[in-house]
């Protein structure tokens, strides 16, 4: 019986002692389950809902190289070194060259009031520039040089859009309706040398109405840009315009008053789709020109400018691109390019463009341009 009353406390020692030391064990807990990035197809493609959220965000830009050369687009540069010690001018030709990344946030969330979307686009820049300027210090209409030319590169960081919509409503930073409501001119690089079609930059505050039959309607407060164009009271730019899409292609007609020099502006354009192929598109300007007065919406020459040109897509990786544009002052360009896909993601395109009555010595002045674009 002492044995066994002695086999039966220590049992019951071991056991208590386990539990104890069982009420003092670390209890792992289990790992949250994970969420992992899910795809949002209602905007279209590549944009994923943040974790989380039922917020969509597409993160996007591009890499890009230009190249220029000739009159139009290449630089001049006076000095060489022999020429600096003797004090001789030599204008020299070199390359105009821009190196540009350039990264876009598009993030977009449905609400009881319509899709809210923020947006924003920020270019960064290292360019080739040049000093020195052509100005008319006599008085004479001839114009001169002023300064020294010579070559430099320079880098900047520029916030290109930045603005927030909901319901039709738009606020922030882009490029102005007038320009815009178009979609701007041809499908050349430089669609606005020469002959240019309205101004980008600016603070807006706008209102577009898409009434799903094709019609569509916009209108805009803009403050302008620069030293010359931003309003300098509480009165604002106004800018509007009315529109029609079909099969066939597209009519818009968008007008500008500028609050701060009291002058319009007026566009109309014609989109027409001829073939699978081949599109076309003529668009035509008229301003009121006050003894040559600045205009921030019609900022061609005279009263009046015409551009025209087209799009033929030549196979699925290759299109070739005309623009031609001519003013009330005699300018005149003539632009063409090829977009050629090497591979997805990746353009390069050639261009090469003629101006009339544009140089500064109104003289015919004739460049190429190359872009390499790697978009993601």
């Amino acid at each position: 019986m002492n044995i066994k009353s002695l086999l039966l406390g220590s049992a019951a020692a071991l056991v208590a002692v386990s539990g104890a030391r069982a009420a003092d064990a670390v209890v792992i807990a289990e790992p949250e389950p994970v969420e992992y990035v899910r795809v949002c197809d209602v905007y279209g493609t590549g944009f994923y809902y943040m974790p989380g959220t039922e917020t969509c965000l597409k993160v996007s830009g591009y890499v890009r190289y230009d190249i220029g050369v000739g009159d139009l687009f290449g630089l001049q540069d006076v000095l060489d070194k022999e020429d600096f010690a003797n004090g001789i001018l030599n204008t020299n030709d070199t390359y105009y060259k821009r190196a540009r990344a350039a990264l876009r946030l598009d993030a977009r969330t449905e609400t009881e009031l319509g899709t809210l979307r923020a947006y924003f686009q920020v270019n960064f820049d290292w360019d080739s520039t040049t000093t020195g300027a052509f100005a008319d210090i006599d008085g004479d209409g001839i114009e001169e040089q002023v300064g020294v030319f010579s070559t430099t590169t320079s880098g900047q960081a520029k916030l290109n859009h930045a603005w927030i919509e909901l319901g039709g409503f738009k606020i922030g930073k882009t490029d102005s309706l007038f320009t815009t409501f178009t979609d701007y001119a041809g499908s050349v690089i430089n669609d606005d040398f020469a002959v240019p079609f309205g101004p980008y930059d600016t603070h807006t505050i706008q209102y577009s109405f898409d009434a799903g039959n094709g019609f569509t309607a916009a209108i805009a407060l803009e403050e302008g840009a620069g030293l010359t164009y931003t309003i300098d009271d509480y009165v604002p730019h106004v800018t509007g315009g009315v529109g029609y899409t079909a099969g066939w292609g597209a009519i818009r007609v968008v007008a500008g008053y500028d609050s701060v020099w009291e002058e319009y502006a007026i566009k109309a354009k014609l989109d027409i789709k001829a073939t699978e192929a081949l599109s076309l598109f003529v668009m035509g300007g008229f301003k009121d020109d006050d003894v040559g007065e600045p205009n921030f919406y019609g900022n061609w020459g005279g009263d009046w400018a015409i551009w025209g040109g087209g799009r033929w897509v030549v196979s699925p990786k290759a299109a070739v691109n005309v623009q031609l544009a001519y003013d009330d002052y005699e300018n005149f360009s003539a632009v063409a390019n090829v977009d050629y896909e090497l591979v997805p993601g990746f353009t390069i395109t050639p261009e090469i463009a003629y101006g009339e009555n544009f140089d500064v010595d109104d003289s015919d002045a004739f460049g190429g341009f190359i872009r390499f674009q790697r978009n993601f």
